[in-house]
């Protein structure tokens, strides 16, 4: 017993004592991250999040056979960790039934608790030969071939193996020549009448090669998980239980931000340190799985943008970088490189030395960050919570106000923005034009209107968008709504500069609205486009604008519900819904336009199949819509020519065969309407009418003569 406990502590001081100096030097890298970040609040919703999504797999099975496999996985670790600390403790007594007294062998707990750990084991080899027929054989896109990948999934066998073996060669020992089938422990009953006919000195070697095999593994994998991808076996219930509360795309705004320009402080992203420890987490916990790849629109049309592989980048460059981030102090107030002076070899700061950690250009090419549509169906699908858009429009950040480096195009969207309060670089007194004739009031003629509809800058002045702004705008006076607009009043939510890293563009533009807003005492608001409704309600709060906001579509189906609305005139012909991610993915509103078009005489709805939260997006959202398309760099994109809208389109005019009369495509955004209309007249099918939800709703209400089958409204 003496040198069965003497080796077991020896392995453990080793084994721990390692991990815990990698554990030490990850959780100092997570410090050399400054930026802020509260994810500590709102503990009972961050708990029930740790328990639907770690305990429960919830995003898991969003890939069935994958979830099935690695729930099988998850819930060996689970409930072989008593296992794991019962050997152990073995280790120190010459009873070879203890298990902490209330799980002995021979115990009713124990007894249970053999027959659950002999099934999981069987579950766990299942699923880890479902892992490594992907990874050797099957091989799909989105997995790499790796060493780790392979080396981990052995070990895992190794560990239930071990376990089997010690069990068998127990029963081999103790048998004396007449082995007894044990129903608690199935598997390892198997096993040693596999053996049939050993020796007890065979099992008595068996067992003994099984229960150090076991620790010996145990702590293999401890020391191994920090190194690399598995990393996320110890980070996910931190990362989970840290993760955003809302939905997906949430941004984190840069405070005091004159002030910073004024110190000449960091803007953006630019380092690592310019992140925050959550940040850091993320990339500790990627598994390397590519489900943010796998339905990235970008990634899918040919771009260098691969939400994975940005972040394996990442966490590669902080390991290399390793032991000289965590030497670094906070960053001093100033960058000038005089009062920052001090060496490298003094692990101090300096402006001129830190030019070589800088993030984009340099470990992230300039591509990836403006490729990217800040869709959200990168997070939508990561099943460890990790977030991708905000990091992405932190390095657009740093490239547009400090760097000065964007996209031409994006030029005059800022200049439109800065001098006349829209990307489109119309005179804001055309705002209201839209509603000639249509005896639509101002707020400032009516400041005691129930609600305010907020139109946008695209239907103020596009004008394919314009007839959503006249659809919307008729059928609130239909349903006889209490609203008013503010016309020149109105400027651009800002989304489009925050999107495309002009923060302080974006402030100053939120700053105004809230100003405008708060001044005529605004308190519910109806908005007809999705990034005016995200804005708007999670981002205006924090400048002091609390309102009630309604997308149109929402706001819609609660009159055609209340029967204020009535859809009574047939709209003939086949349609599908293309689903906005701003209302989508960002906000659950997945019905209300669906249940608008359902209630239409003679309109057929049918489903893209990918849909609700796995559909793609348009194209046109993370300020897409004012500049030009990365070209095309990965070669066999799945979904070909390196257009957005026009995959997507494709997508959807697949459920609309050739032929069929009255094809029709419905969106619920103006951006969404343009794309996919261009993709529509792009792909030679002008015979599909395209137009907005409200659009359609207007058709069935009014019954008026465009209820034929021309696409005049995209036209």
């Amino acid at each position: 017993m003496l040198a069965s406990a003497v080796a077991m502590t020896l392995l453990l001081i080793v084994g721990i004592g390692l991990f815990a100096n990698t554990a030490r030097k990850r959780w100092a890298l997570m410090q050399a991250a400054q930026a802020p970040a509260d994810r500590l609040t709102d503990a009972g919703r961050r708990a029930a999040n740790v328990l639907w999504y770690m305990f429960g797999q919830a995003r898991m099975f969003r890939y069935t056979a994958a979830g099935i496999a690695h729930a099988f996985i998850f819930g060996g670790f689970v409930v072989l960790g008593l296992r794991t600390l019962v050997l152990m403790a073995r280790g120190y007594t010459t009873d070879p039934h203890f298990g902490f007294w209330i799980f002995d062998d021979d115990a009713p707990l124990g007894m249970a608790y053999l027959f659950l750990k002999d099934i999981i084991g069987l579950l766990v080899l299942l699923g880890v030969a479902y892992f490594l027929y992907q990874r050797l054989v099957a091989r799909p896109g989105r997995l790499e071939l790796s060493t780790e990948g392979v080396f981990i999934l052995c070990m895992i066998s190794g560990l239930i193996l071990s376990d089997l073996f010690y069990e068998a060669g127990q029963y081999i020992r103790e048998s004396e020549g007449a082995l007894t089938f044990h129903a608690v422990t199935p598997a390892a009953s198997t096993v040693s009448f596999l053996l049939a006919g050993a020796p007890p000195s065979a099992g008595l070697a068996l067992g003994a090669i099984g229960f150090w095999m076991h620790t010996i593994i145990v702590l293999t994998f401890l020391n191994f998980l920090p190194l690399g991808k598995h990393f996320h076996v110890i980070t996910v219930l931190p990362n989970v239980y840290a993760s955003d509360t809302a939905r997906v795309g949430l941004l984190r705004g840069i405070q005091e931000i004159e002030e910073k320009l004024e110190r000449e402080e960091t803007l953006g992203v630019r380092t690592v340190q310019d992140m925050s420890w959550k940040d850091v987490l993320d990339l500790y916990t990627c598994t390397e799985c590519g489900r943010c790849s796998d339905h990235c629109p970008a990634t899918n049309t040919g771009k260098l943008l691969s939400p994975k592989h940005l972040t394996m980048a990442l966490r590669d460059h902080m390991y290399a970088h390793e032991d000289h981030l965590i030497k670094l102090p906070r960053k001093p107030s100033t960058s000038t490189a005089e009062e920052a002076s001090t060496t490298e070899d003094s692990g101090v700061y300096t402006l001129k030395e830190d030019e070589k950690y800088q993030l984009s250009p340099g470990i992230v090419d300039p591509e990836v960050i403006w490729a990217c549509t800040s869709c959200g169906a990168c997070e939508q699908e990561c099943p460890v919570f990790i977030s991708y858009v905000d990091k992405i429009i932190g390095l657009r950040q740093h490239a547009v106000m400090e760097q000065g480096t964007f996209p031409d195009q994006l030029q005059n969207a800022f200049r439109g923005l800065e001098t006349v309060g829209n990307p489109y670089s119309f005179a804001n007194e055309q705002r209201a034009e839209w509603a000639e004739g249509l005896d639509v009031p101002l707020r400032s003629d009516k400041p005691d209107a129930e609600y305010l509809y907020w139109v946008g800058c695209s239907p103020s002045f596009d004008d394919r968008a314009r007839k959503i702004a006249r659809a919307t705008a008729q059928l609130l006076k239909a349903a006889g709504v209490d609203f008013a607009i503010l016309g020149p009043e109105e400027t651009c939510n800002g989304d489009p500069a925050r999107r495309a890293g002009n923060e302080y563009l974006f402030q100053m533009l939120a700053q105004q609205n809230v100003e405008t807003l708060n001044g005529y005492n605004v308190r519910k608001i109806v908005t007809t486009c999705p990034h005016c409704f995200n804005t708007l309600l999670r981002e205006y709060p924090e400048f002091g604008g609390q309102f009630e906001v309604i997308h149109h579509t929402d706001f819609l189906y609660d009159l055609v519900k209340a029967g204020r609305l009535k859809p009574q005139h047939e709209v003939p012909g086949r349609i599908v819904y293309h689903d906005s991610c701003y209302i989508g993915r960002y906000h659950g509103i997945y019905d209300p336009p669906r249940e608008i078009l359902r209630a239409i005489p003679g309109l057929e709805v049918v489903e893209a199949k990918e849909s609700r939260s796995r559909g793609m997006c348009c194209g046109a959202g993370g300020a897409q819509m004012w500049k030009e398309e990365e070209p095309i760099r990965r070669e066999g994109s799945r979904e070909g020519d390196g257009k957005v809208n026009h995959a997507r389109t494709r997508q959807l005019l697949r459920v609309l065969p050739n032929g069929a009369p009255n094809r029709r495509i419905a969106t619920a955004c103006p951006f969404c309407k343009t794309m996919i209309g261009d993709g529509v007249t792009d792909q030679g099918e002008e015979a599909v009418d395209r137009r907005d939800v409200a659009e359609y709703l207007l058709l069935a209400v009014q019954g008026t003569a465009e209820r034929a089958t021309q696409a005049e409204s995209s036209t």
